[in-house]
């Protein structure tokens, strides 16, 4: 079996910067997709904040023989989502994939869990992921052409009492992928 390759392909992976997201970067890059490696260069918990953790991933893709390029606006907001989908347009051209990967975990128990802590987890994890997929959508309909791959967990069935809010932003995004899939 030959192996599945994205030479014509651009690709934006949000939360590149490390884990899975700078695998599934590295990946496409490798089978000749151009990435852009979106990642603010928060710590797991969205703390903190590091351009060098994007150009990290498109420096290691670059030295592979690839094309990538860091972009590290927030996937929070729709200003932020417009303008990654920008960066893959300006750079690139075009957009015809996009991993919604992007997201926060914290260990917190219901009680414990704040305001600020809910909100930051669905901020990036559900909201990130409707907020570029809309920004998204509209190019991909328009050239007839696109995929969409959000990333989810099974943390909202897992019953870990310390993943609440972790577990309820990512079943949203089970939930959001079924209703866009129809």
């Amino acid at each position: 079996m030959s192996e599945m390759r994205f030479d014509d392909d651009v690709v934006i992976v949000t939360g590149a910067g490390r884990g899975l997201g700078r695998e599934y970067a590295l990946a496409f890059a490798a089978r000749g997709a151009a990435v852009v490696v979106n990642d603010i260069g928060a710590e797991a918990d969205g703390s903190g904040g590091s351009r060098a953790v994007a150009q990290g991933v498109v420096d290691e893709i670059v030295a592979a023989g690839g094309r990538a390029v860091a972009d590290t606006n927030s996937v929070a907001t729709s200003e932020g989502a417009a303008a990654i989908v920008q960066t893959a347009l300006d750079q690139f051209g075009k957009l015809t994939v996009l991993v919604n990967n992007a997201g926060t975990i914290a260990y917190a128990r219901l009680p414990e869990i704040g305001d600020a802590d809910w909100r930051r987890m669905l901020s990036v994890t559900l909201d990130g992921a409707f907020h570029m997929s809309r920004a998204a959508w509209p190019l991909m309909a328009a050239q007839g052409y696109g995929r969409i791959v959000n990333t989810t967990s099974n943390a909202g069935f897992a019953g870990n009492e310390t993943l609440a809010h972790y577990g309820a932003a990512k079943l949203g995004v089970a939930g959001l992928t079924k209703c866009m899939a129809q």
